[in-house]
């Protein structure tokens, strides 16, 4: 499985996003799912992640080797699941989809969160603000992600996928 996670800028919550997923995919013992991230804006093409987001990131052991890309329609091509982080960036990656078969792949992270009795809650965008957003950013991703290991885990994934798209 190849999974891409996608924000704005592909600087602070993706690569966030892409980081949590590649350790706690290791940890689960999933190795048969690639990592990779984009952003829906090529305002950051080619840059390192945003240093905020990187330092918080590095004191919870994270690691990142990524640079910012632009999602692309082809992306659908090498991706099974497009993982957004807000609902604007979801969006934008339906506007993107060729086909009813590309926008099958498209789910919010917050999907896969614990607590979805209110609603998909979007993953907001910390670039710009304090010290403290990336922090709550990386509490929240760090929730979703660990629900989205275990739908891997449990075969589950398409299904939280669907139903998510059934509340679109």
């Amino acid at each position: 499985m190849r999974i891409m996670t996608v924000c704005l800028g592909n600087i602070c919550r993706s690569p966030a996003a892409e980081a949590v997923l590649v350790r706690r995919l290791a940890e689960a013992g999933l190795d048969h799912v690639s990592v990779s991230s984009a952003g829906t804006a090529d305002y950051h093409v080619g840059e390192r992640p945003h240093p905020t987001s990187v330092a918080e990131g590095e004191r919870r052991g994270y690691v990142f080797s990524t640079r910012g890309a632009q999602f692309e329609p082809e992306d659908f091509d090498r991706a099974d699941l497009v993982v957004a982080m807000d609902s604007s960036n979801e969006a934008e990656l339906v506007a993107l989809a060729r086909t009813p078969q590309d926008r099958s792949k498209i789910v919010r992270l917050g999907a896969f969160a614990p607590d979805t009795t209110d609603g998909i809650l979007d993953v907001p965008d910390p670039w710009g603000e304090p010290d403290h957003a990336y922090v709550a950013m990386y509490d929240q991703i760090e929730d979703a992600v660990d629900g989205l290991v275990r739908a891997l885990r449990d075969g589950t994934v398409h299904e939280v996928a669907a139903a998510h798209r059934d509340t679109r």
